[in-house]
């Protein structure tokens, strides 16, 4: 089948505006497949010819503003459509298959006790799988979604879902979203439920976990409240979605994915045994990285693949950073940071296969390269990165930048450019510059510090080209005790330095650069 390039994306966002899907799912039928019921309604804003993507086992019917199209015309995922300028609605009625493996609707039945239970996984192009849609990140739209499930099942969506029949759910129209961000989980869940800031709090797990999840409920809840307070002391811009609901689904093929309102994450994360304080935080992080997503990701959102890694370094480092100052239940997520997904960019960093941060956009010319150098450059180096613009920024500034740029595109889309433009406009530094240097560029700075005690100063070979702002710690034996060693003083200095740093009182035990470990090098 063909894949999406980037210029035909944009040649179809130029054309169309989307304005509501209307999405009537029915899974009651067999194993195999379930029936789809997609009504598209859009602009046209010249005469032209596009299509709409869908992979169906039957394509049963196409009806373009109550005109039938002929079912046979469906070449790969692609429907072609002829349009006039004006408004239209298409409806497109389909029969889909269940997937295994995780894309699309995937299906699994308990070997436990033999309940079966259905979600979706749409990243990256994945939601043609389960209706027709005009499938490019920058097309957003209002869904909403009915679905008729077993009479003993639960279904959850992006919004608030209500049984209105024996088997009929609705949820609640959401606001505009991307068509990868749709999401559905129908099955007999086990759940808990709370309320927060007068919002619906839920998490779901398959009935024959239920002991292990409310072993847990109480943890895994109270720090998703805290973490959705904080992110509000942070951001200006309100939580966007109705609800937040959590489900820990089965046979997942990710870690997790921050569908708007129903955060899916692998059920591996409802322990079964005791774990240690480790993958407890790893669990935590994983909660904030997704919450982080419903604004930087959800509420605004990439336009094009290229800035993919954006995505996941702005939650990745956001959820860090914010679950250490949410709780003090997990101290040492910044130090697991280091370790474990540090570590990992700079191994990816020093390998023959090493890339940019940012890949230049002509690198991800179509949906099928999107991913291919999505590593521990993509995550933990951006994170890095991440932070340590924030450092040589200001944190103040960074979140007023952030700030704007919600404000700005919030139900949109927008680029890199946008995102440095709006930190541009909080800050004197040039962002632009920083970009150019961290983001565009290869490999590890070293940077190799020397004490002279004749004069009681500190230089340091920097071996790269990116600016650097650190913290350089002073630290003494401890004259009760002289195998510990205290803090005399840490002081902020942008590197390169322009003159030898001057290292005042006796010699010290022992000099820390990067102490705090807020650069990458």
């Amino acid at each position: 089948m063909p894949v999406l390039t980037r210029d035909e994306a944009q040649t179809r966002a130029q054309l169309l505006d989307v304005h509501r899907y209307t999405v009537d799912l029915d899974v009651t039928g067999g194993d195999d497949t379930f029936e789809s019921s997609t009504t598209i309604h859009f602009t046209s804003r010249a005469a032209g010819a596009t299509f709409v993507e869908l992979k169906p086992a039957i394509l049963r019917a196409a009806v373009l503003d109550g005109e039938p199209l002929d079912p046979a015309a469906l070449d790969g995922d692609r429907f072609p459509l002829t349009l006039t300028e004006g408004e239209h609605t298409l409806r497109v009625e389909a029969a889909m298959r269940y997937s295994r493996t995780g894309e699309g609707m995937h299906r699994f039945t308990d070997p436990s006790d033999g309940e079966t239970y259905l979600y979706t996984q749409l990243f990256l192009d994945d939601v043609q799988r389960v209706i027709a849609a005009f499938d490019q990140p920058d097309l957003k739209a209002v869904f909403e979604v009915t679905v008729t499930a077993p009479e003993h099942w639960t279904v959850l969506a992006n919004g608030v879902t209500t049984r209105t029949a024996d088997g009929r759910w609705q949820a609640a129209a959401t606001p505009p979203i991307s068509t990868y961000l749709l999401a559905v989980a129908a099955g007999p869940w086990h759940s808990v439920r709370t309320e927060h800031a007068g919002l619906p709090f839920g998490i779901h797990c398959r009935r024959s976990l239920a002991p292990h999840l409310d072993a847990d409920a109480d943890e895994i809840l109270d720090t998703t409240k805290r973490l959705y307070d904080q992110y509000h002391r942070k951001f200006d811009e309100p939580y966007p979605f109705d609800s937040y609901d959590q489900a820990f689904v089965p046979e997942f093929n990710a870690g997790a994915m921050e569908n708007p309102g129903l955060v899916t994450f692998r059920d591996e994360f409802v322990y079964r045994s005791a774990v240690t304080d480790t993958e407890r935080a790893t669990r935590a992080m994983v909660i904030a990285h997704e919450m982080a997503h419903m604004w930087f990701g959800d509420l605004v959102t990439l336009a094009w693949w290229d800035d993919i890694w954006l995505n996941e370094s702005f939650a990745e480092y956001m959820g860090y950073q914010t679950l250490n100052e949410a709780t003090t239940r997990y101290p040492d997520v910044w130090t697991e940071f280091g370790v474990a997904r540090k570590a990992w960019g700079y191994d990816a960093d020093q390998r023959p296969s090493t890339h940019p941060v940012a890949p230049d956009p002509d690198a991800v010319p179509d949906t099928a390269s999107a991913l291919l150098n999505f590593d521990g450059i993509s995550y933990a180096k951006g994170a890095s990165a991440l932070r340590q613009l924030v450092t040589w920024m200001g944190e103040k500034e960074f979140i007023a930048g952030i700030n704007a740029h919600f404000a700005r595109h919030r139900f949109g889309n927008a680029t890199l450019a946008d995102f440095l433009d709006n930190l541009a406009t909080a800050t004197d530094r040039d962002v632009h510059a920083w970009a150019r240097t961290w983001l565009r560029t290869t490999g590890v700075d070293t940077l190799t510090p020397a004490y002279h005690p004749a004069d009681a100063t500190l230089t340091v070979d920097h071996a790269g080209s990116r600016p650097h702002r650190l913290a350089l710690g002073v630290y003494d034996q401890d004259l009760a005790d002289p195998h510990r060693l205290v803090l005399r003083e840490r002081t902020e200095t942008d590197l390169p330095l322009t003159a030898p740093l001057a290292i005042p009182g006796p010699r010290p035990a022992l000099l820390v650069l990067n102490d705090g470990d807020t650069t990458y090098a």
